[in-house]
């Protein structure tokens, strides 16, 4: 398949090593993967504040961007809700922005859907020895609703132990421009998550959204609590070798 890995703002400027995670995981399962060097946001920033002309031109790059591909991963449960769910409601009905939108956007899939729904499947030769515990990102649970999909990649990587997050549910307190609007809110339901996660003697917490892990693992590091966080597509890039 020709596929076009979507990084996303966070991934392209803080955590370049999770889009190469993607890239390297994708072709080791035969994948031809591309990166459009002229993609930029999505625009769910402008959109959820208010900015709505703004979120129409950033999507309307997006779907000139993507045209063309059998699918678009993106390492982010986040964007690719955005781009779904929310780029539909923007377009004039019957526009032409309307039409490309309706072309490119069901394309778009989160890593773990790519991989489980799309190329079917669940054991992708990775291996991790660590105990590892998962948090559902808010888009990614509510949104795209990915449910075990994360889950049953995770337990067929070799050497995981994956431990059950109490109150997995909850939002972290991230919520993009949540966080600072209400940063004291923000901080008490992140330091509400890091108690959960303490709580299950995890080494590793994974989730499918870096915005979410970089917002917890704040609060881990400060509380120098020793868990690490890590995205979910480094952990299924693992290898014996990579240890």
């Amino acid at each position: 398949m020709r596929v076009a890995l979507f990084i996303t703002c966070v991934n392209d400027t803080l955590f370049p090593g999770t889009g190469k995670a993607v890239v390297s995981l994708l072709r080791r399962l035969g994948c031809e993967v591309d990166f459009p060097a002229a993609q930029t946001c999505c625009g769910q920033m402008h959109v959820n504040t208010g900015y709505r002309a703004e979120g129409v031109r950033l999507a309307r790059h997006f779907t000139e961007v993507f045209a063309g591909y059998d699918a678009v991963v993106a390492p982010s449960g986040s964007c690719a809700a955005m781009v779904r769910e929310q780029y539909p409601k923007l377009a004039r009905p019957g526009s032409k922005g309307a039409a490309a939108i309706a072309e490119v956007a069901p394309k778009v899939y989160e890593l773990s859907e790519f991989l489980i729904d799309v190329l079917k499947v669940e054991d992708v030769g990775a291996y991790f020895p660590h105990r590892v515990t998962y948090h559902p990102t808010c888009h990614s649970l509510r949104g795209l609703r990915l449910g075990d999909r994360p889950a049953r990649l995770l337990r067929h990587v070799r050497g995981l132990e994956l431990v059950p997050l109490p109150g997995a549910e909850e939002c972290c307190g991230f919520g993009g421009t949540f966080a600072v609007k209400n940063p004291a809110v923000s901080a008490a339901m992140g330091a509400d998550k890091t108690r959960n996660i303490m709580d299950t003697g995890a080494e590793v917490l994974c989730a499918a959204d870096n915005s979410c892990l970089m917002h917890i693992g704040g609060t881990l590091s400060r509380q120098k609590t020793g868990v690490r966080t890590m995205h979910l597509a480094e952990i299924l890039a693992s290898t014996e070798e990579s240890q």
